[in-house]
């Protein structure tokens, strides 16, 4: 469960106490023949150990539909030296108490496995499934505050017998918990959309009433949240939605899913036009361009312009379903530029990391940002015709089966679990908790909707991996002169960014740097990462190889308006492009203090190459013809899509060594 994004942003990989029930190491035979056909790869046994039954106590303001136990599910699970697992819950445990600092259950993951058996129960018409979405649905109608003052938000936390605990150790935003809009709440709208999709025709009555709790919700929405629809804060200068859930368009993106599948399926006016405001608030938050930061991505939070994170960032899918809802194609444009353009490169510099700091400080990868990759990638290649991204989404799923840093697989089929992520220097965190769980399946599900892109991730996995994109050169590792220095401030994290070493080189009048770089065989984009202020007394520098390549203004910066501190912390792309062979970059300073981050180094053309297969992404102004060592004479389909994912050339080859076009800001895929 993903708690908050300082968390997150802080980068570890949560390993929750050790107190629970075990899961044997193997799997049944009864619990596989649960995932359906025998070729599938969604296997629900994992999930399904995880969850539970509870009879809560009478709580003021808390009821559900019918009578009986609700569902529920544990949070974390730990593996165990033999292999088997423990269901955990989080935070501290009190033994005699039976309780935890957080709580066993939390209302995050339990309204998305209800998605998770929602979709399961629309592949297969399993029982089981319908029967189990029924009820966590129950359960995550319970944890929903239904009377008072904060009618419709969502109590996160739930103990072992069915309490609640609405402030949890540690302190989250909000507190309590359902005293205002938060990521369980947009999460809940999710569940509910779809779970009133599902059940519309094989449930009425539970249905009507999943309609009026998610009518509700968005009721607290509307009062806490769309009261600001057409508003904008300003962050450093750009003007960003102020109508965002918890100013983050990963929280809405959530919600805008629900919102998709409940107006899809006749849901009211008032959910149209809240889907339609926060949708627009979501493609509000796309930027740059395929040289400029970030890349033509979304950027997932509202009170940063230098943060990109992978977990949770569905607004692809998100303005994919609402642009196919609301038959707008102006929503699906952003949606497009983060997949057929950031998605590539971000997959040749090494996958979906945590966090871009906006250097690629925490490179953790996780299911949650795995998973938001594919279904962006799929959803948008379905709204918008674009079927190149599909071949994308296989490079993507593929870090399931083994081809990420780790280089094993991180999910099971013969037990459906998904390992809690892999570290930035390979190391595979062997826990598997309801997240790592729930977003494993939603792609096992998406992979099992289309076999051929489920065998080609899987051939793709089981093979070699190698990359050739991004690089990151910090600034302290220069030879420094003129008085230029590292300063180490007290903290790395600014409050809105993060100094991607811990430190930075502080430039004064004169004061230059020297770096050496690894040599490339082909020109490099050149983007220092620095500190934007707004003051027009603030210096230039000037960067140099053998030739000018540019300068930067460091007072360009825009007014810090909602953002935690002064100045934003942002790679600024040189006019002039490191030539091939180069290995010398020089900075000099003409006043200052200046301050100099690390420096993004981008190929023209990046690479991705799993097993035979090979990703190319362009960051160029100008069409190239990149040569590919694919190693066999194998027969090998070329495709060259522009940079709005369209195909604009394909052809066979059996050659062993290809020259492929690739377009501006395009991606070409050899497979």
């Amino acid at each position: 469960m993903i708690a908050s994004r300082r968390t997150v942003l802080g980068g570890a990989l949560a390993v929750a106490a050790s107190t629970g029930v075990t899961l044997p190491a193997s799997a049944s035979a009864s619990a596989l023949a649960s995932a359906g056909a025998a070729s599938a790869l969604t296997n629900l046994a994992h999930i399904d150990f995880l969850g539970a039954e509870v009879s809560p106590p009478a709580q003021a303001g808390h009821a559900t539909y019918g009578s009986g136990p609700i569902g529920v599910l544990w949070t974390y699970a730990d593996r165990r030296a033999d292999g088997s697992y423990a269901r955990v819950g989080g935070g501290a445990y009190d033994p005699a108490t039976n309780t935890w600092g957080q709580g066993a259950f939390n209302a995050d993951d339990i309204s998305r496995a209800a998605v998770v058996y929602l979709r399961h129960y629309k592949l297969r018409g399993d029982r089981h499934s319908r029967d189990t979405a029924y009820g966590l649905l129950r359960g995550l109608t319970y944890l929903q505050t239904a009377t008072g003052q904060f009618a419709g938000n969502v109590v996160l936390w739930m103990q072992p017998d069915g309490t609640l605990n609405p402030s949890a150790e540690p302190v989250e935003l909000p507190d309590p918990s359902d005293s205002g809009p938060a990521y369980w709440l947009a999460r809940t709208v999710w569940a509910l959309g779809e779970g009133y999709a599902v059940f519309r025709t094989v449930d009425p009555g539970f249905a009507a009433f999943l309609r009026a709790r998610l009518e509700l919700a968005i009721a607290a929405l509307e009062r806490q949240v769309l009261v600001r629809y057409g508003d904008w804060n300003v962050v450093d200068g750009r003007r960003v939605p102020a109508w965002l859930i918890v100013n983050g368009a990963d929280a809405t993106s959530e919600a805008v899913l629900g919102l998709a599948a409940y107006v899809r399926a006749g849901g009211s006016a008032r959910a149209r036009r809240a889907l339609t405001q926060f949708a627009e608030g979501v493609a509000a938050m796309g930027a740059g361009d395929s040289d400029t930061w970030p890349f033509r991505a979304l950027l997932p939070w509202g009170e940063s312009i230098s943060v990109w994170h992978a977990w949770g960032a569905q607004m692809p899918s998100a303005l994919a379903a609402a642009s196919s809802v609301l038959r707008s194609s102006r929503l699906l444009e952003p949606a497009i530029g983060d997949t057929a353009g950031f998605t590539p490169l971000l997959m040749t510099a090494g996958g979906p990391d945590n966090g871009w700091l906006p250097a690629p400080i925490d490179r953790t990868q996780i299911a949650y940002g795995v998973d938001a990759r594919l279904q962006g990638l799929l959803a948008v290649a379905g709204a918008g015709e674009r079927p190149g991204l599909r071949q994308v989404a296989a490079f993507v799923a593929a870090w399931y089966f083994g081809a990420n840093r780790a280089g094993e697989a991180t999910y099971d089929p013969a037990t459906g679990r998904t390992f809690d992520g892999i570290s930035g220097d390979g190391t595979i965190n062997r826990n598997s908790g309801a997240e790592s769980t729930i977003h494993g399946l939603l792609s096992m599900l998406a992979l099992d909707r289309s076999p051929e892109l489920a065998g080609l991730a899987q051939t793709l996995g089981a093979g070699s991996r190698a990359t050739s994109g991004l690089q990151v050169v910090e600034a302290e590792s220069a030879t420094l002169s003129g008085g230029a220095a590292v300063v180490t401030p007290p903290s790395a994290w600014t409050g809105e960014s993060q100094w991607s070493n811990g430190s930075y080189v502080s430039l004064p009048a004169g004061g230059r740097l020297s770096l050496t770089v690894a040599a490339s065989d082909q020109a490099r984009l050149v983007a220092p990462i620095v500190d934007l202020v707004a003051d027009r007394e603030a210096g230039r520098t000037q960067w140099s190889s053998a030739r000018s390549l540019g300068s930067i203004d460091h007072g360009a910066g825009g007014p810090q308006g909602i953002s935690a501190a002064p100045g934003a912390l942002l790679p600024v792309t040189l006019s002039g492009s490191l030539p091939s062979g180069a290995t010398q970059l020089n900075a000099v300073s003409s006043s200052g203090p200046n301050r100099v981050d690390a420096v993004l180094l981008l190929p023209l053309i990046s690479t991705l190459r799993l097993a035979t297969a090979t990703l190319l992404a362009s960051v160029d102004s100008h069409p190239r013809t990149h040569q590919v060592e694919v190693g066999t004479t194998n027969r090998h389909v070329v495709s060259s899509y522009d940079r709005s994912g369209k195909l604009r050339f394909r052809t066979t080859t059996h050659a062993s060594t290809v020259m492929a076009p690739v377009l501006p800001g395009g991606f070409t895929v050899i497979i």
